[in-house]
């Protein structure tokens, strides 16, 4: 098995069932008419996992080029590496790919870098006429039932991955480049600063080229000259990237000079280590022939680090200068268009007389308002009935009086409520228990009440 199929197999679902290995590998073109579902899932399925392969690099490569992540060569070497002994080769790949040209889910290389517009402007996308005159240019007709399957053979990029890969360096960029001088970039220090974000430790030339120009012209992200080599990103606030100027140039070759000497320093330095370490070792050992080279090797690579490192340090002060005066060149820009806002501005006011004047007119029409308000007021004057104040405020204080007595009498109505229920409560537990108490002139230890006085005694027979 091949590192394709491996992969394939273990990160994508519809390559693991035996039942869906079947249908893809089969000439399912016919299914275009028949099932266009189940052939949309195959061509969906196949572009998938050529999109996820390509991506980690494993799609096979021309015989001596580097892997690309976001391209993928279509010819004899990627039939090899989906062959299988089972099913063999895929007989409808050339059918999918033709499918994913004409969407525009993988395009030409050759045509994406020579394109001048956006390939997401409606105006480029390939009508599908032009995409069956370039596969009959290619090597003949491809797709159509009736005749073999034939897989175009070219490089083609995966819009998927290279969509995703700039999404990535756009929000690191965004993230990083805060000044004007961190938003300037040699080609050499772009592919080893966003490298690692991609996923990968180091671009290919083909990537880094479809990278660059799917940022300069689809995103209109960078500036990009070609032939220094330089790359600077869009300000925030900008709707198009500033033109790459010689001072541009110049910082990114400062970049680029610091950025290659931090790691020779980091190299020099564990070098004096090892150096040190050998020639202790040696001394231990009487080898003292082995120590003082080790120690020769050692005041070499000392003398280099002393020579980097004052050349870093250089460097490094110019273009924190740079830096400094490049952030200036900005903040004066800025404060000349603000100076300019502010005249503006203050020509549509018109100066301090004629804000005086509107001022005064002001101040003349609010005390005519007053005037008008008082004069009003005083016409109505003695217009208002007294009796029928005196009236209203008398209904007023009935009703309030009316509520004020309901809400007494509800609480009293409430509060009685309530001390029957206890009452009620209290009479039904002694019920129960049988221990009604007896009145009180019958408790135990008090006297009969007496007759009255008038009262006669009842007579014996």
């Amino acid at each position: 098995m091949t590192e394709l199929l491996d992969f394939l197999r273990t990160h994508e679902e519809a390559f693991r069932s035996r039942a869906r290995l079947t249908s893809l590998y089969s000439d399912f073109r016919s299914q275009r008419q028949t099932n266009p579902d189940g052939y949309q899932a195959n061509a969906s399925a196949w572009l998938r996992a050529l999109t996820a392969a390509a991506k980690a690099g494993l799609v096979p490569a021309q015989a001596g080029s580097q892997h690309d992540r976001f391209s993928l060569h279509a010819g004899e070497e990627l039939l090899r590496g989906l062959q299988t002994t089972e099913f063999g080769r895929p007989l409808a790949l050339g059918s999918v790919l033709e499918d994913a040209v004409r969407r525009g889910q993988l395009i030409p290389v050759r045509e994406f870098l020579d394109a001048k517009k956006s390939v997401y402007a409606k105006s480029w996308v390939p009508t599908p006429w032009q995409v069956v005159s370039w596969s009959l240019r290619q090597l003949g007709v491809t797709g159509r039932e009736g005749v073999e399957d034939r897989l175009v053979k070219g490089d083609f990029v995966v819009m998927a991955n290279v969509e995703e890969a700039a999404k990535t360096v756009l929000d690191q960029a965004m993230r990083t480049a805060t000044s004007n001088a961190s938003r300037v970039f040699s080609k050499d220090l772009f592919t080893s600063t966003f490298s690692s974000a991609v996923g990968v430790e180091a671009l290919s030339a083909r990537d880094t080229a479809v990278l660059l120009t799917h940022l300069a012209r689809d995103h209109a992200a960078i500036a990009y000259d070609g032939t220094s080599g330089t790359i600077k990103f869009r300000v925030t606030s900008e709707k198009a990237p500033a033109a790459i100027e010689q001072e541009d140039i110049t910082i990114a070759s400062l970049r680029t000079l610091i950025a290659g000497l931090e790691p020779q320093i980091e190299q020099l330095t564990r070098r004096i280590s090892e150096m040190d370490v050998k020639a202790r070792e040696a001394v231990t050992k009487k080898q003292l022939a082995t120590a003082k080279t080790a120690l020769r090797q050692k005041k070499l690579a000392e003398t280099t680090l002393q020579q980097r490192t004052a050349t870093l340090m250089q460097t490094e002060e110019v273009y924190a200068k740079i830096e400094q005066a490049a952030d200036q060149v900005e903040m004066v820009r800025v404060m000349e268009a603000s100076s300019q806002t502010l005249r503006a501005l203050n020509q549509k006011t018109g100066g301090v007389e004629r804000v005086q004047d509107v001022m005064e007119g002001l101040r003349d029409e609010m005390t005519g308002v007053d005037e008008t308000q008082q004069a009003i007021n005083e016409g109505s004057a003695g217009a208002v009935d007294e009796g029928e104040v005196e009236d209203e405020l008398e209904a007023m204080e009935k009703v309030e009086r009316e509520r004020i007595e309901g809400v007494e009498r509800k609480a009293r109505e409430v509060q009685e409520a309530e001390e029957a229920e206890r009452t009620r409560r209290r009479l039904a537990e002694l019920d129960q228990t049988g221990k009604l108490a007896p009145p009180a002139e019958f408790e135990e230890g008090k006297e009969l009440p007496q007759t009255k006085s008038d009262e006669r005694p009842i007579e014996q027979a």
